[in-house]
Order: C-alpha cells, then sequence, then structure tokens
C-alpha cells in the first residue's frame, strides 16, 4: 500500500509539487468531454453592456501611455497577459486562470510522466493559497502537509495578493532542494515551519490489492488520462482472483479528467442512471447516462476532506445513483466545470463554463453550494493521523510544553507506550514512554528524544500507519462489505 496520501494527516518530514491545476474540469462546445490541455474552439464573444468598441480604444490608450509614459519599462506581452490577468481575476473565481505561453509550457510539462516538485493540490480561497490535498505518497505528505493548510511564507517571502500561478513558482524548484514553508492550520490555530525537500514525483493514478476475505482495493490517486482503463485493467484482475466486494479510495485525490470518472461511471453504475449534470450559466443542463450494469458484489467508496472535483463526482454517482455507502469524511465541495482555450502564442485561458450537479441536482460546491458530498458513514480520523512526527532538528527533553511534545505524546500512544497525556507537557510519564520505546528499538534509552529517537520514530510511525488495521475508514468500508455479500 502506498504511504496513504488518503489520510488526510499523514506526516513524515520530506518533500512535494504544487500544480494549481489539477481539479480542472472540462468540456466541449457539444457536451462531450474534451482533452483538459485546452485544445478546444476559439473563444466566441457574449453581449453586454456598453460598447465594446469604446472598451478596447480605452485599453488601447492605456496600452499606450504605459509605454511612453510609465518609468517601468515592460514589453509588450507582459502589458498584454497583466491585461488579461486582470480580467480574470476580476471574476473572483479560484478556479479561472490565465496562464502565459511560459506558465503554460511549465504547466503542461507537469503532465508528463514525472515532474519535480513537492506534491500538493492548492487552490486560492479566501485570499489565501490553500492546501486541497496533497498528492499521495508524495514528500507533501510525508512532511505532514494537510488538507485546508494555508501556504503563508515560501522560504521568508509571503505569498499574500499573489496569484496560484506565483507562489507555484516560488514553491517549485530542481530534485533534491530545500524549500521552507510557513503553515497556518485553521482547524487547530497553529503555526508551522515545514521544510520539505523537492523530489521527482511519478504519476501514478491506480494501486489495487486484494484485502482479507476477498475484498478487492482500488485507489485512485488522481483521475488522469489513462486511469479509467488502468482502473478497469486492475479491475478485472481482481475479478480473475473472485471477489467478493470492492472498496474505490478517492481520499486525498484532487480530481482531473472528468472524462476518467465519466468512463469509470459509465460502466459500473445501472443501465441508464444519470452520472451527473452540468449546468451553464443560462441554466441549461445536460445529464450524462451510465451504460453500464450494477456489479454483482457490494462496493464501497472511501472520501475525506481532500477529495475534490472528479472524485466528489464519482462519490456522489456511486452513493445516488448506484445506492452504494460512502464512508469517511464530507469531501471538499468542488462543483464547477472549467474548459481550457489554448491561443495561438501558446498562451492558455481556463474558465469556469458551468456548475455540475449530483445524479440528484445538488449543487456541492463550497461557495454557494451544500459544501461537499456527505458520507453515509461518517468515520473521522483518529487523533495521531493529524499530529506531525519530531524531525530532529531539535532535542526534545523532560518539561519542555509544546505542540512537538503533544505530538510526540500522540505517536507514542498509538503505538503503545502509553505516555500518560496528549496535552504537550513533557512529564515523568513521557520520560518512560521515550525510554521504552529506545530500549525496545536498541538505541541509547536516554529519554531525549534526539535525531537518532526521531528517525526510529517516524519509522515506526510509518509502519503502523500502513497497516490496514490501523485505518478505521478502511475497516468501516470492509465492514460494510462484509454485511452486504451475498
Amino acid at each position: 500500500m502506498s504511504w496513504r496520501g488518503k489520510k488526510l494527516g499523514m506526516l513524515l518530514a520530506s518533500t512535494a509539487i504544487i500544480s494549481s491545476l489539477a481539479t480542472a474540469v472540462l468540456v466541449d462546445d457539444n457536451g462531450f468531454f474534451a482533452n483538459w490541455l485546452g485544445k478546444t474552439s476559439a473563444v466566441t464573444s457574449s453581449s453586454g453592456e456598453g460598447n465594446f468598441e469604446s472598451y478596447t480604444a480605452k485599453l488601447k490608450s492605456t496600452f499606450d501611455k504605459i509605454r511612453t509614459s510609465s518609468i517601468h519599462k515592460v514589453s509588450d506581452q507582459q502589458l498584454i497577459d497583466g491585461a488579461i490577468k486582470g480580467m480574470v481575476q476580476s471574476l473572483n473565481d479560484p478556479y479561472s486562470e490565465y496562464m502565459s505561453s511560459e506558465e503554460a509550457k511549465q504547466f503542461y510539462s507537469e503532465l508528463q510522466s514525472s515532474f519535480s516538485g513537492i506534491g500538493t493540490e492548492v487552490t486560492l480561497k479566501n485570499g489565501r493559497v490553500t492546501v486541497v490535498s496533497p498528492i499521495k505518497g508524495t514528500p507533501a505528505e510525508k512532511s505532514g502537509i494537510r488538507s485546508g493548510d494555508q501556504i503563508i511564507k515560501v522560504d521568508g517571502q509571503a505569498l499574500e495578493g499573489q496569484t496560484i500561478q506565483d507562489a507555484v513558482k516560488k514553491i517549485r524548484g530542481p530534485k533534491g532542494s530545500k524549500v521552507t514553508l510557513e503553515i497556518h492550520r485553521p482547524q487547530s490555530g497553529e503555526t508551522l515551519q515545514i521544510t520539505v525537500q523537492r523530489d521527482e514525483i511519478p504519476i501514478r493514478t491506480i494501486e489495487a490489492k486484494m484485502l482479507q476475505d476477498k475484498i478487492g482495493y482500488i485507489e485512485i490517486s488522481q483521475f488522469g488520462e489513462k486511469t479509467s482503463s488502468d482502473f478497469f485493467r486492475e479491475l478485472e484482475n481482481l475479478e480473475k482472483q473472485q471477489i467478493k466486494g470492492l472498496v474505490i479510495d478517492v481520499r486525498g485525490n484532487p480530481g482531473g479528467y472528468l472524462q476518467a470518472v465519466v468512463e469509470i461511471g459509465e460502466k459500473l453504475l445501472p443501465n441508464q442512471k444519470p452520472i451527473l449534470m452540468t449546468e451553464d450559466r443560462s441554466g441549461k443542463r445536460e445529464t450524462y447516462i451510465a451504460k453500464g450494469e450494477k456489479k454483482p458484489y457490494p462496493i464501497t467508496i472511501l472520501t475525506d476532506r481532500g477529495s475534490a472535483s472528479a472524485s466528489e463526482i464519482l462519490a456522489a454517482s456511486f452513493q445516488e445513483s448506484g445506492g452504494y455507502q460512502v464512508i469517511g469524511e464530507t469531501s471538499f465541495g468542488k462543483g464547477t466545470v472549467q474548459r481550457g482555450i489554448d491561443f495561438s502564442d501558446q498562451s492558455n485561458l481556463k474558465l469556469t463554463i458551468a456548475k455540475w450537479l449530483t445524479p440528484k441536482g445538488t449543487w456541492i460546491d463550497q461557495h454557494g453550494g451544500t459544501k461537499g458530498v456527505k458520507p453515509n458513514i461518517e468515520v473521522a480520523y483518529p487523533e495521531y493521523y493529524t499530529v506531525t512526527p519530531p524531525v530532529g532538528t531539535k532535542v526534545i527533553r523532560q518539561d519542555e510544553n509544546s505542540t512537538q511534545v503533544k505530538n510526540l505524546q500522540v505517536i507514542l500512544d498509538a503505538l503503545g507506550y502509553n505516555p500518560g497525556r496528549k496535552d504537550g507537557y513533557f512529564d515523568g510519564r513521557t520520560l518512560n514512554a521515550v525510554k521504552s520505546f529506545q530500549q525496545i528499538a536498541g538505541i541509547p534509552a536516554t529519554g531525549e528524544v534526539d535525531l537518532e529517537t526521531s528517525n526510529r520514530l517516524r519509522d515506526a510511525f510509518e509502519k503502523f500507519i500502513q497497516d490496514p488495521k490501523s485505518d478505521p475508514q478502511l475497516q468501516m468500508a470492509i465492514q460494510t462489505i462484509k454485511k452486504n455479500m451475498k
């Protein structure tokens, strides 16, 4: 099993990538889903207030004045890019965005088989760069970055007032280099300094395995071009082993190609059942219908707060049209559809052009909708999923009172060493718990958490987290399937 991006708080220190557009959902003029790289039709103008010629005259006058009078020397291309970005920003839509040719080239390079970065999906929320979800198995996840974290500074530089693309540029960098993020965590009120080592991030979207009692498990980390074909290949392999049930895990999945999730829904949902509806600016709706046949075995879907966009479409369609159980946490809440449009100079405009609705017509968007897909069975993450293991940069000693100590106590408790308290004060009972761990690990039992102890503790915690028995949401999914087995 991968080092669980599905687990919201999975934490170890390392590295990550940030892609601000991974949740893009695209359709073409005919209503068929198009490639999100944006090779769609040309932009069409719409009637509106005022006279378009007067607006263009004003733009041209401003353009000429800046070129001839401003003390700031910028290229014509920079002025045009800035004007378009200003128009897009006026929409106050976190998912609409303009990329210059240079930015688009950089972005498309990330859609290959791998790329270098830290590994997390971000959006702009309330003016702050906010994590939708760390990508599974990446340095961001291992370093403890979580869904909902707000990235305030990058290497000491504040991100306030900057675009997503500007933030991404600061966070990206060559493999092996490090970046320090100042993160505000609204759930706890903490402000953290997290140093992440950038790495090569492979894009692998499907992982499958056989669980206990002949229950199949397929994890979808994001929806890419080949996700649906990879999904059905792995499902076929599991069915050859005569599975009696299936768990589909989209926890921590930020979305991706809408076409991929539609193809999965078409084949797994009952024939003629709706997968989703789209609604454009005029209120016109279009429904996408399944063409498959319901499987003879029970299916459950796992979601969390990092499940967004296409993940939510899958969860909602299986819940409402398939009658399947969704288990875990309420999802992120992204209920809009984007189109990518390429211009002749290779720049790109990503524009929100519609809402998507669940089969029952519910809009789940957090900006005005019902705020996510709610599970049939709510199962919260245990406390140990929400902590960050010590990184060894500072020795932790008795009588210290800090968040680091609290995290240490939660981890020791999860591993069975009973620190006696989990409030952040390093007392004698915590000291004895540390010594017990050190003795079992075969290292000097000093009771101090130094670099070696931190490393051993992280390794033990990672092994503990990888055990399916430590995953209460997965265990509930297994129990639910067993109850519905024929």
